[in-house]
């Protein structure tokens, strides 16, 4: 068993940001926080990723289902079809292989952990 402590895990730069749809607010950044080091689990991969205002994933999918729970701030989560706010304590089931993207609104930063099976 481990026991993490969140604010004791080490706060990571990632590379790039795409911006919300309409976003003109410039440079977008987000940070990422490993709870599970690459090896730490046969089952599953976990982080949590710190979204500024304004900085979304961009498209993607994934090769197993993905849960997300926001932590802090205001967020966006959207499919081809449909796009909702999500808030501290809402959590997302993303179906493995669906094309969607996460991110900030405009006027909020948002934090979520991320789980997905380890590949």
């Amino acid at each position: 068993m481990r026991v993490i402590r969140i604010a004791e895990v080490e706060v990571v730069p990632i590379a790039t940001a795409t911006p919300i749809p309409g976003w003109t607010g410039g440079d977008v950044k987000r940070t990422r926080q490993n709870l599970l080091p690459e090896g730490a689990s046969k089952t599953f991969n976990s982080s949590i990723v710190n979204f500024e205002k304004g900085a979304t994933t961009g498209w993607h999918t994934h090769k197993s289902d993905q849960m997300l729970v926001v932590t802090a701030g205001v967020g966006i989560v959207a499919d081809e079809s449909h796009q909702r706010e999500i808030t501290v304590g809402d959590v997302v089931h993303v179906l493995q292989g669906e094309n969607h993207w996460h991110g900030a609104t405009a006027n909020s930063y948002m934090s979520h952990i991320t789980i997905t099976a380890a590949e």
